[in-house]
C-alpha cells in the first residue's frame, strides 16, 4: 500500500500529543478524549498508535469502524494486526485492532499489552461486561477512550439520567484528557453546514416513557403513529425531499413503520438489525453509488456509516436519547466538495428538545465536573424530563 501524506490538523495534533504523553506517564489512570463525529478520530488513533512504546490494542465496536481505523493506520505505511471474527482475521502484532467480542475470553493472548485504546468508549459499562472484564484482566495497562458522546445512562435517586463518563459510580475513566467544542470545527469548515427544518408532527407529551424513564415505549409509538398515520406523513415528506436532494436517509423507530413507508417511496430500501450482513453491504454500496437514493433505517446507521455526500436526513421519530440524536445528525456532518450543506428535517420534536449540534457545549461546574449543555440548558447529569 502506498504511504499517504497527511498532516494532522492543529486540534488533532493536540489530541495526539496529549494521548502519547498520557500513555508514557507513570501515573496509573484511565482517561477520555472527546472528539466530535467527523473530526477525524481514525487519524488521531493512527498517530497515537505510531507514537507509543510497548504493545497496544485498539478496540472498535463494529467491523465498519475497525475497517476505517485499520485503513487509515496502514495508509501511513505502518503494519498492524487485526483480531476480529467479523473481519475474518486473527493476527496479533505490536499494534492490534480488535473487536471486543472476539477477544473477550482470550485475555491470556494479550497479557503483555501496555496500552488500551477504545473507540466509541461511551459503550464501556463500568459495572461489568466485556470491556470491563478485559481491562480488569490486563494488569498495569492504561486505558484511553475516544468518543463524541461522553455519557452513559444511569439511575439516580430522582430517576434516570445521562451521566458524564468521569462522573459515573463506579467508573472506568477518571480524567478528561482533551476535548474540542463542536462550534470550533463547524466554524473552521471541518464539518458540513447543517440546515434544520422542523415540523410539529409528533406531540411528545402524548407518548409514554419506558420503565427506565429513558425513552418512549414501542407500544405508545405504535398507537400514536396509527392515530396520526405517521407512515403517510413520512412518505409525503420523503418524496418531496427526493425531488430536491439526490439522496435521503430516513430514521424510523419501528420496523413495520419503515416497511409501510418503503411501499410509498419508489426505489427506497429498508435497512434494519435483521438485514443480513451481505445484503446490508450491498444496500450501502448502492446507496453511496447513487443507485439507491433512499434508505429507510431502523436502529442501524447511527455509528460507523461514513458517507460524506449525504445531503438529507429525515428524522421520522422522537427520542429522549441525546446520544442517538447526536449520532443520527452526525451522519450528515461530514463535509464533501459536492455539497454545500446537509438538510436535517425533524418530524419528532427532537430539535426543539435538544437544539443544534453546533451550539452543544462541554462545560464544567465551579468544582470542575463536566457536563453537556445547549443554549443555557443542561442536558446531562440531571433527571430525564420529556418536555
Amino acid at each position: 500500500m502506498a504511504t499517504q501524506q497527511f498532516t494532522p490538523r492543529p486540534y488533532q495534533v493536540e489530541a495526539i500529543e496529549k494521548a502519547i504523553e498520557f500513555f508514557k506517564s507513570g501515573k496509573q489512570e484511565n482517561a477520555i478524549e472527546i472528539l466530535p463525529t467527523g473530526s477525524g478520530k481514525s487519524v488521531v488513533i493512527a498517530n497515537i498508535g505510531m507514537g507509543l512504546e510497548g504493545k497496544t490494542i485498539v478496540f472498535q465496536p463494529s467491523k465498519e469502524i475497525l475497517d476505517q481505523n485499520v485503513r487509515k493506520f496502514r495508509s501511513y505505511g505502518y503494519r498492524c494486526g487485526v483480531y476480529s471474527a467479523s473481519a475474518g482475521k486473527k493476527v496479533i502484532d505490536k499494534i492490534t485492532f480488535a473487536t471486543i467480542g472476539s477477544v473477550a475470553s482470550k485475555h491470556h493472548l494479550f497479557r503483555d499489552i501496555k496500552n488500551i485504546i477504545i473507540d466509541e468508549c461511551h459503550l464501556v459499562n463500568a459495572q461489568g461486561g466485556m470491556y470491563h472484564d478485559f481491562i480488569k484482566a490486563i494488569h498495569g495497562a492504561k486505558v484511553l477512550g475516544l468518543t463524541a458522546t461522553p455519557y452513559r445512562l444511569a439511575s439516580g435517586a430522582e430517576g434516570a439520567e445521562l451521566r458524564f463518563l468521569t462522573r459515573t459510580r463506579p467508573r472506568i475513566f477518571n480524567k478528561v484528557l482533551y476535548f474540542i467544542q463542536n462550534s470550533v470545527l463547524f466554524d473552521a469548515g471541518h464539518l458540513a453546514k447543517l440546515e434544520y427544518f422542523t415540523k410539529d408532527v409528533i406531540e411528545r407529551s402524548l407518548l409514554t416513557m419506558n420503565s427506565s424513564g429513558t425513552d418512549f415505549t414501542d407500544s405508545s409509538l405504535k398507537a400514536y403513529y396509527r392515530k396520526i398515520n405517521m407512515p403517510k406523513i413520512t412518505i409525503d415528506f420523503a418524496n418531496r425531499l427526493l425531488g430536491k436532494k439526490k439522496n435521503l436517509l430516513v430514521f424510523c423507530a419501528l420496523v413495520d413503520e419503515a416497511n409501510n413507508i418503503s411501499l410509498g417511496v419508489p426505489g427506497s430500501v429498508v435497512l434494519t438489525g435483521e438485514t443480513p450482513a451481505g445484503e446490508r453491504e450491498r444496500i450501502l454500496s448502492q446507496f453511496k453509488a447513487g443507485i439507491i437514493r433512499c434508505v429507510i433505517n431502523v436502529g442501524v446507521l447511527t455509528t460507523g456509516f461514513d458517507y460524506p455526500e449525504l445531503e438529507c436526513i429525515l428524522m421520522a421519530r422522537s427520542t429522549m436519547s441525546l446520544a442517538l440524536y447526536y449520532q443520527i445528525l452526525g451522519r450528515g456532518m461530514r463535509p464533501h466538495p459536492d455539497k454545500t450543506s446537509c438538510w436535517i428535517v425533524d418530524l419528532g420534536g427532537n430539535y426543539k428538545f435538544f437544539g443544534k449540534i453546533e451550539t452543544m457545549e462541554i462545560k464544567q461546574t465551579s468544582t470542575g465536573l463536566f457536563y453537556i449543555a445547549n443554549n443555557g440548558r443542561q442536558l446531562t447529569n440531571i433527571p430525564f424530563t420529556k418536555n
